[in-house]
């Protein structure tokens, strides 16, 4: 059974408390260590509670695991804070995970969603962050998000007998439905908006994480949900030539996908799943 225990740490001004999940004592310190990054607005334990089975199965396989709450979310104190303002909290976090387990000189970043947005911008400023696993990472434009929709939504929704059930019986609101195809059709093919010319602060948040994992040179494991709009928002990306179909090509980006899945795994085969994914990816280095 793996050893679990409370931590604190100060983050500017604010205590931050977290959990750490260590294997069996063995004579051979662990290389490296799993940080999980929690997606908002959530807290250290996850969605279905898989960040804790996570962190305890890989603790379970030898590999130590934390995860904490960042500022304003869980026990942690201070202000709210967005995923793109955590920099810090993981600075922190990784502070006190490597003191926690001596002899451990790397780290890797697994975060869902916002949190593996969060993960990937700050990983190429620490040079402890190792690898990567990211969850259905949160890319969101307009744009990107009308373009799955129509993609995935509408054309699934045609095969969806409850749709069909609907409309023999007279409840489904055709306007609407049109208004809102039309609406998407006009955020996905419209106009393209400016980008700006680097990925600095006021790029769009595709070009400033395809930039920050262009910069990190560690590996990179991407899971996405074959059932989740935020997923297919990613997976988008790389079906139009360009930089992010380069970055994603390259051979230290490893790629999975759980066809029914959905947003965050909810279904324990699925936790499972991912976290072999992780276990094994770790132990291919």
């Amino acid at each position: 059974m793996p050893d679990e225990r409370a931590v604190s740490f100060p983050c500017r001004g604010a205590w931050l408390y977290g959990i750490l999940s260590l294997p069996a004592a063995s004579g051979t310190p662990p290389p490296r260590g799993v940080l999980v990054v929690v997606g908002g607005p959530q807290y250290r334990a996850g969605s279905h509670r898989q960040f804790t089975l996570l962190a305890r199965d890989l603790a379970a396989a030898g590999i130590p695991a934390m995860r904490f709450d960042y500022r304003g979310m869980g026990d942690s104190e201070g202000d709210l804070q967005t995923f793109e303002n955590i920099d810090d909290d993981l600075h922190a976090a990784i502070e006190r995970f490597c003191a926690e387990v001596p002899g451990m000189t790397e780290v890797v970043l697994w975060g869902l969603c916002d949190g593996a947005a969060a993960a990937a911008m700050y990983a190429p400023r620490d040079p402890r962050v190792a690898g990567l696993v990211l969850l259905n990472p949160w890319v969101r434009t307009e744009e990107g998000a009308a373009r799955a929709t129509i993609k995935h939504y509408y054309r699934d929704r045609l095969f969806d007998a409850r749709l069909w059930k609907k409309v023999r019986s007279g409840q489904f609101d055709v306007k609407a439905s049109l208004r809102s195809l039309w609406e998407n059709a006009g955020k996905a093919f419209g106009p393209a908006r400016g980008a700006a010319l680097d990925a600095g602060a006021g790029a769009p948040l595709p070009e400033r994480m395809q930039g920050a994992l262009t910069r990190f040179t560690g590996r990179v494991l991407v899971v996405l949900s074959g059932a989740d709009l935020t997923a297919q928002e990613f997976a988008g990306l790389s079906s139009r030539p360009g930089p992010w179909q380069r970055l994603l090509g390259s051979s230290r980006f490893t790629r999975r996908q759980i066809d029914k899945a959905d947003h965050t795994f909810s279904r324990r085969p699925w936790q499972d799943q991912v976290s072999a994914w992780t276990r094994d990816w770790l132990r291919g280095w």
